[in-house]
């Protein structure tokens, strides 16, 4: 285990180092978006002379582009035969806080190689298998995936048919058919569940997120797990299914508090649900984390939005998205010299970030940030 920070100290010693890398390194699409005040998506669209932008916003960009002296790295364009390489964002995700960390590293890195992001959404999994067909069509050999469509092997099945490149983001397990980038969501669960107990709580709710994703069974092997390793009973009641969605997370927290005698603590299987508990709670007049202690997962906008903030865990989903793009890259160059190698699969290390959404139970007061580092695995 690392050694003990200050959520704010470690925030403050981030900003510092960003500071001194943004004076030394060129401007990113992000810095780009924040002086248009509008998404990297926009800055992404005017990069690359697409129509569906408005004149004003467009100028806005342009504007921006000039006042920082943004330049896109073209010798990037090797890498796909003298043309801009084209890689499709394809997903079915209903957590929005997700997507838009999920976007937001795909988009700069994108942008620092001179990468054209093709960005796609589906109703549900199978209609992701026609779509990539399409797509592959138009020129697109490279397909960034996060989950479900990670999980599906139909899927992954279908850029195999198409000669493509796929890389999985946040798989929970690796396939091995293609690349892919990853925490240990087991671990990841084992540890925050460890966390709760060691406050002092012994009733522990669990929401589960969406059944078709192989990180919400690992994160819940991982909350099983450390409940026996403590020797607390795991109480059937206590479990309830989510779907990742802030109004499956609103359904589960409504039964897990209306249990008798109801969970001093609740686990919810990413931040969008633990959001919802909080809500929850507050309208029953409970008060978080006095009365009820309540932690989530992924690290997203949400978990520092809310009142009182979240303790989650910090998955680096930009950084883990920025990877599959810089992976896609670097494959191509690989097939375009004619080398063709095992897919390779990453799994970074995740944070237990600590903010004032948990206590001991019944325990006001004497609050404490900190941050443990999770465990990378190689």
């Amino acid at each position: 285990m690392a050694d003990v920070m200050t959520d704010k100290d470690s925030d403050t010693k981030h900003a510092r180092k960003r500071g001194s890398r943004r004076k030394s390194s060129a401007p990113t699409i992000g810095d780009v978006a924040g002086e248009a005040r509008c998404s990297p998506m926009t800055v992404s669209r005017v990069v690359n002379g697409e129509g569906n932008v408005r004149d004003e916003t467009r100028q806005n960009v342009l504007n921006a582009i000039a006042k920082l002296n943004y330049s896109p790295n073209r010798a990037a364009r090797s890498l796909a035969g003298g043309k801009q390489l084209r890689i499709a964002l394809v997903f079915d995700n209903p957590s929005a806080s997700y997507l838009s960390e999920f976007l937001m590293g795909a988009l700069e890195e994108a942008s620092r190689k001179d990468i054209h992001i093709v960005v796609e959404s589906c109703e549900k999994t199978a209609d992701a298998i026609p779509l990539i067909k399409r797509l592959s069509e138009t020129g697109i050999s490279g397909f960034v995936l996060p989950p479900p469509l990670c999980d599906d092997q139909r899927v992954l099945d279908a850029v195999t048919e198409v000669d493509g490149i796929a890389i999985a983001v946040g798989q929970g397990k690796a396939s091995g058919s293609h690349g892919a980038v990853m925490i240990d969501d087991f671990q990841a669960g084992y540890d925050m569940t460890k966390h709760i107990i060691d406050l002092g709580h012994k009733r522990i709710g669990f929401i589960i997120g969406n059944p078709e994703q192989v990180a919400s069974g690992r994160r819940l092997e991982g909350y099983r797990a450390a409940l026996e390793d403590a020797g607390l009973e795991l109480i059937d009641d206590l479990v309830v299914q989510g779907r990742f969605t802030y109004r499956s997370g609103m359904a589960g927290a409504e039964k897990l508090l209306g249990v008798s005698p109801r969970p001093t603590a609740i686990f919810a299987s990413n931040d969008d649900m633990a959001a919802a508990t909080v809500a929850v709670a507050h309208r029953l007049h409970l008060d978080v984390p006095n009365d009820i202690t309540v932690c989530g997962f992924d690290d997203t906008a949400m978990a520092s939005t809310i009142w009182p903030e979240l303790t989650t865990i910090r998955q680096p989903i930009r950084e883990m998205t920025a990877w599959a793009v810089a992976a896609i890259a670097r494959i191509t160059r690989e097939r375009n010299s004619g080398e063709r190698r095992e897919p390779e699969q990453t799994i970074m290390p995740y944070k237990l970030i600590r903010r004032e959404s948990d206590a001991a139970p019944s325990l006001a007061g004497n609050r404490r940030e900190d941050i443990v580092e999770g465990r990378s695995v190689k």
